[in-house]
């Protein structure tokens, strides 16, 4: 290889296992692996797959020109309860926005409900004296003298982080940026969040949570993102690293320092990036992204080449699938439902004598009983190979030994003898549930959304993704399944596409009548400068693409509207414009416009970042042509649920315009493609799998 640096790496630390993929500056794939997470010390984990990938490319870390890491820690740590020791500072009187929330129950009738744990008792909720109106204008000043109190009660309390939370802060910050510089002189080791900073937006709870979250995670995020780097320096690596983000973009390691929240869920963007450069790859205008790993399951709706997007999420819901039982957190996201589904996923039969799976996992240590490390629980994977549906010999490149003896054993003493049934039958049953809660929270997830999954291509990814498509689709409805090229890698993949991006989203009120257009346009100017400032950072050359985009509602609503803005600076005739496109996504959602009311903007944004370059068209496959398998297995057929001999395929000798049927096993390195008795499957002009389910059997 040359000495010039043109490699990139991609590594995805994930619950179970860290994906590592390396690319050369053409695209192309050079080398692909999964290694063990290591949850004591995740970096360890991604340096033996970094190390693995370059040595079997015949490369050196010097060649390394770009590394692009995404990580599970700052989303572990808040579910978890791992972080720091956190302190709130609110406006005199506000001492019990925690406590008051939304002033309802997210179950209006369950007495026994289960609050949002939000991590500040009101023990650590402290106040200050000062108030700025809701357009920016002071009140009453910040009361300094109060200082010596608040320094002395944040010893007290043994805070480690401070959450900054102030009135109206997104409209004029200048209280909460006096506050942290003063709390920096007399505490230089405390950790500091402003929500003027981490979330500059109306809704002072949400803006609260969010600035909590951010605190929390910031000195474990520090820590880690500075021996993360300090170790792959002293490999030789020379370039910069961007971390992804949950918007599904790229920034900086010191933007992600100080901003760790907007790590959470950065994993899983990459995954939805991936199926949306496919989608568009394949001509695919409406796809359900399915990634499935070792401890949980993402799905992803994507329309016209991009991911659902949302600015609000909730982190550890009291009630998995219910609104309002978790913490809402303010920031830019790709929306997916993500569900404790994986193939580390533990089975258990509660008192009632029905079989449960998750979201308690295994994850790397010890993991599923089959690998032979100390796990002694029966999971989704062990499952699997009970089933057949996993060939000891080829999983993960042979380097990890499967022990069935441990899987059986582990499925007879945790679900089978309470059932009294077989542990093959046992393991049957385990696939049903976790399968039908997969399709469960698709189907759910769309229904949300206004959306029909039947007429969707659901492209399927992650390790474990793959091996339960067919199962999968089937229950949600979906009959054709594209399973892309390195498939168990997928999210990392998808790091290597996704621009290095940043995003702000900042209140300011107005109505559409009264516009003032030169104010916001200087508004816009003002956030572009911000984010270019990060961009660049990151990537000092290319062209910046700029989106720009309103959120509006009728007057008297509590919830926008997202209406995409002119790449421009705005003009009076744009006002009509807005009126129409508001109007026209409102009726679209609610089946009709509301004619004579006033319409208000509540919140503004733009996204910067750079040119990323245009998925080439798929080329056609030749004519079709028999795929000839390489040896058989057997399997447990789910579909006429009996025992059958499967054909086994592996995928690196499959060429575009084979074809084949079901049951059959497809294996690669770092995944299986399982092909169900009721579907085919073929390869397209790019390699990928395309699974059609036949229409006889359906």
């Amino acid at each position: 290889m040359a000495d010039t640096p043109s490699l990139r790496v991609a590594v995805d630390i994930g619950g179970t296992f860290t994906d590592t993929v390396l690319m050369n500056d053409a695209g192309a794939v050079l080398a692909t692996c999964k290694t063990p997470t290591t949850p004591s010390n995740p970096t360890l984990g991604a340096l033996d797959g970094v190390e693995w990938a370059v040595q079997d490319a015949g490369a050196e870390f010097g060649q390394i020109a770009g590394f692009i890491h995404g990580t599970t820690l700052a989303t572990n740590a808040l579910i978890e309860r791992q972080g720091a020791r956190v302190a709130t500072i609110t406006n005199e009187g506000f001492r019990d926005i925690l406590e008051i929330a939304y002033e309802r129950r997210y179950s209006q009738y369950d007495i026994n409900i289960d609050k949002p744990d939000l991590i500040v008792p009101r023990a650590r909720a402290l106040t200050i004296r000062g108030r700025m109106d809701a357009a920016g204008r002071e009140l009453t000043p910040l009361d300094e003298t109060g200082l010596p109190a608040l320094v002395d009660d944040l010893r007290r309390c043994e805070a480690e982080a401070v959450a900054i939370c102030l009135l109206h802060a997104y409209a004029n910050p200048a209280h909460e940026e006096r506050l942290r510089d003063l709390l920096a002189a007399e505490l230089p080791d405390l950790t500091i969040s402003i929500s003027s900073q981490v979330s500059p937006e109306a809704r002072e709870f949400d803006r609260l949570c969010t600035t909590i979250a951010n605190a929390y995670i910031q000195p474990l995020m520090g820590r880690y993102l500075l021996d993360f780097a300090q170790a792959f320096q002293e490999r030789g690596l020379q370039c910069p690293i961007l971390m992804m983000t949950a918007g599904g973009g790229m920034t900086t390691l010191e933007t992600a320092a100080q901003l760790p929240i907007r790590l959470v869920e950065s994993g899983p963007a990459g995954g939805a990036i991936l199926a949306a450069r496919i989608a568009a790859t394949a001509g695919l205008a409406e796809v359900l992204s399915f990634d499935m790993g070792g401890t949980t399951a993402k799905l992803c709706l994507i329309d016209n080449y991009r991911p659902q997007s949302a600015r609000r999420f909730e982190i550890a819901r009291a009630e998995r699938f219910i609104k309002g039982s978790g913490m809402p957190v303010r920031i830019p996201v790709l929306e997916m439902i993500e569900i404790g589904a994986g193939g580390g996923s533990i089975a258990s039969v509660d008192r009632l004598g029905r079989v449960q799976v998750g979201p308690q996992s295994a994850g790397s240590e010890p993991g599923p009983a089959a690998f032979g490390k100390g796990g002694d629980r029966a999971t989704v994977t062990d499952a699997d190979i009970l089933q057949g549906l996993i060939e000891p010999a080829s999983f993960a490149e042979g380097r990890l030994a499967i022990d069935l003896d441990a899987a059986s054993h582990a499925m007879e003493e945790t679900v089978a003898r309470a059932l009294d049934i077989a542990p093959q039958e046992a393991a049957a049953g385990i696939s049903e549930i976790v399968d039908e809660s997969m399709a469960g929270a698709g189907r759910m997830h769309a229904v949300e959304s206004g959306k029909d999954l039947s007429a969707r291509t659901m492209i399927a990814f992650g390790g474990n993704g793959p091996l339960h498509a067919t199962r999968v689709a089937r229950r949600a409805g979906v009959s054709r399944i594209l399973v892309p090229r390195d498939p168990g890698v997928g999210s990392a993949v998808g790091f290597l596409h996704a621009a290095v991006s940043f995003e702000i989203v900042r209140s300011r009120y107005a109505t559409l009548d009264t516009l003032d257009m030169t104010a916001i346009n200087g508004f816009f100017d003002a956030m572009i400068a911000e984010a270019t400032a990060v961009v660049r950072a990151g990537s000092a050359e290319g062209r910046l693409i700029c989106s720009r985009t309103a959120y509006m509602r009728y007057h008297g609503q509590g919830h926008e509207i997202e209406i995409t803005l002119p790449d421009r600076p705005l003009a009076p005739g744009d006002i009509d414009t807005l009126r129409a496109g508001f109007e026209a996504e409102y009726a679209r959602q609610f089946s009709r416009a509301v004619p004579g009311m006033v319409i208000e903007i509540l919140n503004w944004s733009v996204r910067l970042g750079t040119e990323v370059s245009t998925p080439a068209a798929l080329p056609s496959p030749p004519q079709s042509t028999p795929a000839i398998s390489q040896r058989q297995h057997d399997i447990f057929c789910e579909v006429t649920q009996t025992d059958r001999t499967a054909d086994v395929y592996d995928r690196a000798a499959l060429t575009p315009g084979q074809v084949l049927t079901g049951p059959a096993l497809i294996v690669e390195p770092q995944t299986t493609t399982y092909v169900s008795a009721d579907f085919g499957a073929e390869v397209d002009g790019d390699g990928n799998l395309i699974l059609t389910r036949a229409e006889a059997l359906a």
